[in-house]
């Protein structure tokens, strides 16, 4: 287990490195100078060349992305070139709302996709099952952004149930915060429910197949009793993967979210960036979500590990 683990995070640091590499060098040949669009176009030369100096914009790409890199091991992520704040203090600021967003969608999607996948896993062949399987289809083919747009329409305008965006901040209470957070998770949760309860059945109705139930059901057990306590368990092995990457995509789906609903999340803050041409912000926030989906698909791989005991072993 401990060399699996080692192979595996030995892998991931490379691919880290390689991501980090090409995200900076991706972002420095783009049109523009970040010093121009602070001070304008109209700025004099010597002001220009006494900002890049102070930003360290003037000095080699190589040397700028080893100072980089090196930060970002270290913590020090640089300072922002529009706020003139450390990044650092800006991520954290934001992750505050996009972190506990993700979080809250992944629980709902889970929550829904479990038992629509086992109940349309139960009844295969039946009315019901082709019933939830369209809805399904209809909820991978619809974006989130339509989901979020069609529910700001009816809960927050037609209704009037919950506001149409913005967010209250933490202190203002846990209510308000999660209420201006509901409308956000449930357009990111729908699509994500739709692909995990179309693998749920899958994988259940691929375990209902095996030796094993057959042997339970020669012994008496009911239809039911098998796949709640055979079936179920061996489905969930491949749907452990699903779920750590479908974390990976409501991290990054938050950008588009975020900016729907106006929360002052990583979204927004990578899209102000943009405009802005703070370039540090948008490496350091890009590869921090790079490094967290990493993480999450190095603790999936020792999950699914720990599940499956095939994978510890030492191949011939």
């Amino acid at each position: 287990m401990l060399v699996l683990a080692a192979k595996r995070l030995a892998s991931l640091v490379a691919t880290l490195i390689v991501a980090s590499f090409v995200i900076f060098f991706v972002l420095e040949i783009l049109p523009g100078d970040p010093a121009e669009v602070m001070l304008g176009i109209n700025a004099q030369e010597d002001t220009l060349a006494a900002l890049r100096s102070e930003f360290g914009l003037d000095r080699p790409p190589l040397e700028r992305y080893a100072d980089w890199l090196a930060g970002f091991a270290s913590g020090d992520l640089g300072q922002s070139y529009t706020y003139a704040v450390p990044v650092s203090e800006l991520i954290a600021g934001r992750i505050a709302i996009s972190l506990p967003l993700a979080l809250l969608a992944l629980a709902l999607s889970t929550a829904i996709a479990f038992p629509v996948g086992v109940y349309a896993a139960a009844r295969r062949g039946r009315w019901q099952d082709g019933g939830i399987m369209a809805l399904t289809q209809i909820g991978i083919a619809v974006p989130n952004f339509w989901f979020a747009m069609l529910l700001v329409y009816v809960f927050a305008v037609v209704l009037r149930m919950v506001p149409s965006g913005g967010f209250p901040g933490w202190e203002a209470g846990l209510a308000p915060a999660l209420t201006a957070l509901a409308l956000p998770a449930i357009a990111l949760a729908l699509p994500q429910a739709a692909i995990l309860a179309r693998v749920m059945r899958s994988a259940l109705i691929d375990a209902l197949h095996e030796d094993y139930v057959r042997t339970a059901r020669a012994k008496g057990l009911t239809r039911t009793a098998v796949l709640w306590r055979h079936a179920l368990r061996n489905a969930l092995i491949p749907v452990l993967t699903i779920l750590g990457l479908q974390f990976s995509f409501l991290i990054a789906g938050t950008i588009i979210i975020e900016n729907v609903f106006y929360l002052p999340g990583l979204g927004r803050l990578v899209f102000q960036a943009i405009g802005q041409r703070d370039l540090i912000v948008v490496r350091s926030v890009v590869l921090l979500l790079v490094a967290t989906v990493i993480a999450v698909t190095f603790l999936v791989d020792m999950t699914y590990a720990l599940a499956d005991p095939r994978l510890r072993r030492k191949p011939r």
